[in-house]
């Protein structure tokens, strides 16, 4: 068991969404809502061209979870999942079937944001199918939690279908990398005990990750350092996303040694490359202040300029092209 708001409201990339009560709460809520079905969350493309680029500040609580000494930085890219259409005669070969996708996409990425898990808890049998699919032993299953119980019963009397979850996921074995908890937009700190209390009964020998999107986290700082205090004393992880529409979820916080990043992005824009670049030396500068592993997950929204963007990320992280796996790349 585990021990100032803008104020330009004419761009929406200039405002945080705040959560408080009346009018303004609804409409955030409902904007919230349009954008909560895909990881399209919290972008306006068609505002995208007037995105802040650069990365703010850490928050204190990096500098206190890092240990000073560097560290080894260890990077693994992903999406968040295998069979996307758009990586047909893109990311994969021409005339891969449907059964070897994972395969083809084990071998191109080193880890995967495992969505399937939010919709379905697989059993351990279904599991291992997966894993036999992967030929790379060094690859990473991340599974995000199922829905059932981050969204439908807001983590309340949840024990049954949390420890099916787990057995489940066990079966990924050497192969399983962080878990991934997702809490709904609804979900606000006065639920924080709530929260707490799950995360309490959680298994050590699991790493866990925790995204919260309800803005009063964000907004209210004392709430945010309690957040952060107690992830960081249950070993927990606090998901960074990078969203061009939500800058409160980039709040660069760090409650362990490991970063789990969701960069949410268009495809074929010039603010693409500009926002990755910006993660390079802060990725640097964390690494040679004790940062240990790196979960990089890719969101792009026109899924046909993923591969193309992929080509640009290794390029920015200077990671070895492998002829063997595209002609692309």
């Amino acid at each position: 068991m585990r021990k100032g708001l803008f104020t330009k409201v004419n761009n929406p990339f200039l405002l945080p969404v705040y959560c408080g009560n009346g009018a303004l709460h609804r409409f955030y809520g409902y904007l919230a809502h349009l954008f909560l079905t895909t990881m399209d969350f919290g972008a306006n493309w068609k505002h995208y061209d007037q995105a802040i680029i650069p990365l703010p500040p850490d928050h204190p609580i990096t500098a206190r979870t890092l240990s000073g000494i560097p560290g080894p930085g260890t990077l693994r890219i992903g999406s968040s999942g295998w069979t996307r259409k758009e990586y047909t005669n893109t990311l994969y070969p021409k005339g891969v079937s449907t059964a070897n996708q994972l395969t083809e996409y084990g071998r191109i990425f080193q880890c995967v944001e495992l969505n399937a898990t939010h919709y379905k808890i697989y059993s351990p049998a279904e599991v291992q199918k997966w894993v036999e699919k992967v030929k790379n032993k060094d690859f990473l299953f991340c599974p995000k939690y199922p829905q059932s119980i981050s969204h439908h019963s807001s983590l309340l009397n949840a024990t049954d279908e949390t420890n099916a979850f787990l057995d489940g996921i066990r079966a990924f074995g050497n192969q399983l990398g962080p878990v991934f908890l997702q809490l709904g937009e609804q979900f606000s700190p006065a639920r924080k005990a709530t929260l707490f209390k799950y995360l309490e009964s959680l298994p050590e020998d699991i790493d866990f990750f925790v995204e919260v999107r309800h803005a009063d986290w964000y907004n209210n700082p004392t709430e945010l350092r309690e957040y952060f205090k107690t992830l960081r004393e249950m070993c927990i992880g606090a998901v960074i996303t990078d969203t061009p529409g939500r800058r409160d979820c980039l709040h660069m916080g760090l409650t362990t040694p490991d970063v789990f990043l969701r960069f949410v992005t268009k495809g074929n824009h010039p603010a693409d490359l500009k926002r990755l670049l910006e993660w390079k030396p802060r990725l640097d500068a964390w690494t040679a202040a004790g940062l240990e592993r790196i979960f990089f997950f890719l969101h792009v929204h026109e899924g046909e300029h993923e591969a193309a963007f992929y080509k640009e990320v290794k390029e920015v992280f200077g990671i070895a092209t492998q002829e063997t796996q595209m002609s692309l790349f």
